[in-house]
């Protein structure tokens, strides 16, 4: 069975601009905390991320939520439709598809004519409009008459809103429910074979295949409105790595919980209903209901960090950051705390980013790793595989560090040199200046990121010679 995705991340780029050091600096400088992130997370999933302090780890999981507005890229969020949610960049983007590829196209003049750009935001620019307009448009991005086009995908867009809007409401055993679902789906299907014989005569353009795959009813979280980011936060969350600077002092551990309740208006503020609500999300984390009245202050650091994933759960949210979750606790508090976050993941159907940079922990609670190396993906797969069949030498390098008990064990590899700034990073492979494997082609080319077996994602030009 193909893998539902929930999450995916295309190109993404968090770059933080660093103060210039005197009025004659002509050059803006900037952090390059993620720098051209592709990944996806799947439905249902623990997605693993690991690296050494300073990769870009947490700034990666808040960039997904949206807690830092992405520099560059696209962020996609497949846990509702547009249909059902109803963004209003849709019906911008369609309305004006002729005005929005014109935008597109000369993005890429830009991009060509500007080839001294350092960060390459001119190259990005035109690749972050062509997917957020081949989403909505698949193949009839090509189409000679756009304003045709896009009349019959507002069309198509109409009709699935109010497929959404009575599937809301759907009765089966009622006549009249029924009917009006059915006309409603005929009519979607009537517009998408509309859609079909206008994407005939794209067909022949060579970008056709490329826009066509990229046609989905995915929600692009870097185009929504404030407000409605705010609203999809119920299906977003993240539990913080600090479990005590996190929770305010001020507020007891029910005020924790029910705030965001309240904000988003799913209770009453003071009612019982939301007291039972709260006391039972409390019982799900292991937190006893009579700790509902007491402070942050009053608890361990376990304690804590379940007050926190009691908070994100509150919501019954799809997605959760997992960030460095457990790193501030005893090793003991550490195996209550992701035994707990595995319970329930499986009764409440969660999907996870578990951010970390400890291997072990990772493993026991990851179906996939991601590994991070100053702000760029090195090798993604199946966690079992990472652990048995590493391929780049920077996983290589952190499996070879990992402490054992084994009496037998070899001695602890030392992954030597300093990882270099962020600022200013090495052309080329960025672990270059760390590799004993290093060659000339990794100072001077960036190694492509590549599937190499099913589910298996390297960037490394050792690799280059098994094609």
């Amino acid at each position: 069975m193909a893998k539902e995705k929930l999450i995916e991340v295309t190109n993404l780029k968090q770059y933080f601009p660093v103060k210039k050091s005197s009025w004659f600096q002509k050059e803006q400088l900037y952090v390059k905390a993620n720098d051209g992130i592709s990944i996806h997370i799947n439905k249902g999933e623990t997605y693993g991320l690991v690296g050494e302090s300073g990769c870009g780890k947490s700034t990666l999981g808040r960039v997904i939520l949206q807690l830092y507005p992405q520099t560059q890229g696209n962020t996609v969020y497949y846990g509702r439709t547009i249909y059902e949610y109803q963004p209003q960049y849709v019906e911008r983007v369609l309305k004006n598809l002729d005005k929005e590829i014109a935008k597109y196209k000369k993005a890429v003049e830009k991009a060509k004519t500007d080839t001294n750009s350092v960060n390459n935001f001119p190259a990005d620019d035109a690749d972050r409009l062509f997917h957020q307009i081949a989403r909505l448009t698949g193949g009839l991005f090509y189409a000679s008459d756009l304003k045709a086009a896009g009349d019959a995908l507002l069309e198509e867009y109409h009709a699935g809103c109010e497929v959404a809007k009575l599937a809301e409401t759907l009765d089966v055993n009622n006549t009249a429910s029924r009917t009006a679902y059915e006309a409603a789906e005929k009519k979607q299907a009537d517009c998408r074979a509309k859609l079909d014989k206008l994407k005939e005569a794209c067909k022949s353009h060579e970008g056709f295949d490329k826009a066509e795959s990229l046609w989905d009813q995915g929600i692009d979280l870097g185009m929504l409105t404030r407000e409605e980011g705010r609203v999809l936060r119920q299906d977003l969350q993240i539990i913080f790595q600090d479990p005590y600077s996190s929770l305010n002092p001020r507020m007891t551990v029910g005020q924790i919980i029910s705030e965001a309740l309240v904000a988003h208006k799913k209770f009453k503020k003071g009612s019982q209903e939301l007291e039972d609500y709260i006391i039972d999300i409390m019982e799900k984390c292991g937190l006893d209901k009579y700790f509902i009245h007491r402070y942050p202050h009053q608890f361990s650091g376990g304690q804590r960090q379940r007050i926190g994933i009691a908070r994100a759960l509150a919501l019954n949210p799809k997605f959760i950051v997992c960030d460095e979750a457990v790193s501030a606790l005893d090793v003991s508090i550490q195996s209550q705390v992701i035994n707990l976050l595995q319970d329930l993941k499986e009764k409440e159907d969660l999907t996870y980013l578990f951010i970390s940079h400890d291997l072990s922990v990772v493993k026991y609670i990851s179906d996939r790793i991601g590994v991070m190396y100053l702000g760029n993906m090195v090798e993604s797969a199946p966690s079992e595989r990472i652990f048995k069949n590493p391929k780049h030498p920077y996983t290589i390098a952190l499996l070879e560090a990992i402490p054992t008990t084994e009496p037998d064990s070899k001695e602890l590899a030392i992954l030597e040199g300093d990882i270099p700034s962020p600022v200013n990073p090495p052309t080329g492979c960025k672990f270059h200046t760390r590799c004993k494997h290093a060659m000339d082609i990794c100072k001077a080319e960036c190694p492509r990121w590549r599937e190499v077996e099913p589910e298996h994602w390297v960037a490394c030009h050792l690799l280059d010679n098994n094609e």
